[in-house]
């Protein structure tokens, strides 16, 4: 569970529900502060504390509502970092326009894992997969990304790290210096643990 993970990081974490008997499931967790209500609505928003989070994620099955409640966090509460799960892929570039900053796919992300396994398999042969020495992460590109529009070469990435492959729509390309990197591209990266973060920092400013 997502909230298990965060809160084991250290992370302060607040999950906000409509069902009273999901609320109740939630508040057997150490440590997680549950909010019960809507959160499309400001003042529930308001409860759970939204003005001093770093980050909201908006995980409902209803692609509507996880776009009103990451808008109004982003605009009423003035939230760094938005991310939303969204049902339907034709909907991914709209919430983006919309000002959601991450936009999860459930369909393109098995797609992208089934990708990923593919190009991981090949490179087994190849890179020794040493359990915690080598990280492949799937970094997404966006329009205001500092990589958008640019070529691999002129991207500071740092010395622990390559992107080893690009995933552009339905074309798998092997990325050489002179390959400019797109917005919607979809990067597999080979990073040394640890330089997860700094990797996909240099390549969208996040």
């Amino acid at each position: 569970m997502m909230a298990h993970s965060l809160l084991e990081q250290g992370y302060q974490v607040t999950a906000i529900n409509d069902n009273y008997e999901d609320c109740l499931k939630l508040a057997k967790i150490k440590k997680l502060n549950v909010v019960f209500g809507n959160g499309t609505r400001p003042y529930i928003l308001e409860e759970a504390g939204a003005a001093s989070c770093d980050i909201a994620i908006a995980l409902t099955s209803m692609d509507e509502v996880n776009l009103v409640a990451c808008q109004l966090c982003k605009k009423n509460f003035s939230v760094r970092k938005t991310v939303s799960l969204v049902g339907d892929p034709n909907k991914t570039d709209f919430f983006y326009k919309m000002g959601i900053d991450s936009v999860v796919c459930s369909v393109s992300t098995v797609t992208g894992i089934i990708q990923q396994q593919a190009f991981i398999d090949e490179m087994a042969s190849i890179i020794p997969m040493e359990k915690g020495r080598i990280q492949i992460i799937e970094v997404q590109i966006h329009e205001n990304s500092p990589a958008a529009g640019k070529r691999l070469w002129e991207i500071k990435l740092p010395k622990e790290g390559v992107v080893g492959c690009i995933l552009r729509g339905d074309t798998t390309l092997i990325p050489k210096g002179d390959t400019h990197i797109l917005a919607g591209d979809i990067l597999i990266v080979i990073t040394g643990n640890g330089n997860e973060l700094n990797m996909i920092h240099a390549l969208t400013g996040n």
